[in-house]
């Protein structure tokens, strides 16, 4: 008696890079600039909370080298999608079904921990002034 229970393969897996990114540090080689894309965002992190790395704990640089850890998982997600489809069929693409909302939320709520939030404006906008002058900060009334 033959076994039909057996799942087909379809073939090579999907790839988008995550898994090289994760274990081995690697991006695609069509994904380099998620690079400077990075660096970018971990100078931003370090601006917002220092201003330079010295002045962070060891937690705040563990915390902002893990979100972009997993940025850069994402990044590569997102990449893969716009160049596929998010639809698999009647399904999600794999890598968004899996993994996509528990990194954004891992990255999140590391984001809370390492306590930014909105980023401060130079002054207080009393919103009487703001509609009085048209949307223009330099006008009075």
């Amino acid at each position: 008696m033959v076994n039909n229970n057996k799942k087909k393969k379809r073939g090579r897996p999907i790839k988008h890079g995550s898994f090289s990114y994760l274990t081995r540090g690697e991006l695609p080689e069509k994904r380099r600039h998620v690079a400077q894309y990075l660096t970018n965002i971990r100078e931003a992190l370090i601006l917002d909370l220092g201003p330079t790395e010295e002045d962070l704990s060891a937690a705040q640089l563990i915390l902002i080298d893990r979100v972009v850890m997993k940025l850069g998982c994402v990044r590569l997600m997102e990449e893969h999608v716009s160049e596929t489809n998010v639809m698999e069929g009647n399904d999600l693409a794999p890598c968004l079904k899996s993994s996509y909302l528990a990194y954004n939320n891992s990255i999140r709520l590391d984001l809370q921990a390492l306590g930014i939030h909105v980023k401060k404006m130079g002054e207080d906008i009393d919103p009487i002034k703001y509609i009085q002058c048209d949307g223009k900060p330099n006008e009075t009334s």
